[in-house]
């Protein structure tokens, strides 16, 4: 992830702050704008990994700067950070071309991983299908096969293993896993059964299908996905 580019437009000071304190401790390289124009400034002169966008700015709606970048045919994964009650927002900014969402208030592990998510995608050059050994995953059908024979997975276990994927060789809390696989639904969670539920069954059924054992279990951590 070295020298990867992240832009993050956001106007409150502390939550910017920590966002450009954590990611910048994962290596990334971050530039930060307070409002709509220092934004577009940076868009126009500099081209970014990952942008970050705060779609509620004292001087602009952030989903100008996704329509900005889509009339540039610029190419930069954006993930829309809003407030819980946007549904609105967020679905036309998804429509605008943004990659993902993640709603107010967040952890930063969780944000962390969807920005390397969105760069591995990036870097997959748009291809569907991502090939890992004997496992392949076609995105575009959300499908999975080993040794080119189809494994059923459920929608959850597909998820979660493109979750871990992406995150390649990265470990993720458990935290993390069940903030992606139940997006919004879950702030609290008394346990993390479903998780080990989840893992569990993935593995196995890879496993059955002849796959090797990718998903590797940090204690007292998370999990991480494992190819060499």
């Amino acid at each position: 992830m070295a020298g990867m580019k992240i832009l993050i437009v956001e106007d409150e000071p502390e939550l910017r702050k920590s966002m450009v304190s954590y990611l910048s401790s994962e290596h990334y390289l971050c530039d930060e704008a307070a409002d709509y124009k220092t934004a577009l400034d940076k868009i126009e002169s500099l081209d970014y990994d990952c942008i970050l966008l705060d779609l509620g700015l004292p001087d602009g709606n952030g989903l100008a700067i996704l329509r900005e970048l889509k009339n540039n045919k610029k190419t930069e994964g954006v993930i829309i950070i809003s407030a819980k009650d946007s549904i609105d927002d967020k679905i036309t900014g998804l429509n605008l071309g943004a990659d993902d969402y993640l709603s107010k208030p967040f952890h930063l592990s969780e944000l962390g991983a969807r920005v390397a998510a969105i760069i591995r995608r990036r870097n997959f050059e748009g291809s569907n299908l991502l090939q890992l050994n004997e496992l392949t995953i076609d995105t575009a059908a959300k499908t999975i096969s080993v040794h080119g024979t189809p494994v059923v997975l459920t929608r959850k276990e597909y998820d979660l293993l493109v979750y871990l994927v992406s995150n390649k060789n990265r470990v993720i809390s458990k935290n993390a896993i069940a903030e992606h696989l139940t997006k919004d639904e879950a702030d609290v969670f008394d346990n993390f059964d479903f998780i080990y539920a989840h893992i569990k069954n993935l593995k196995r059924k890879l496993t059955q299908a002849g796959c090797n054992d990718y998903i590797k279990t940090v204690y007292g951590m998370g999990y991480k996905f494992q190819t060499g």
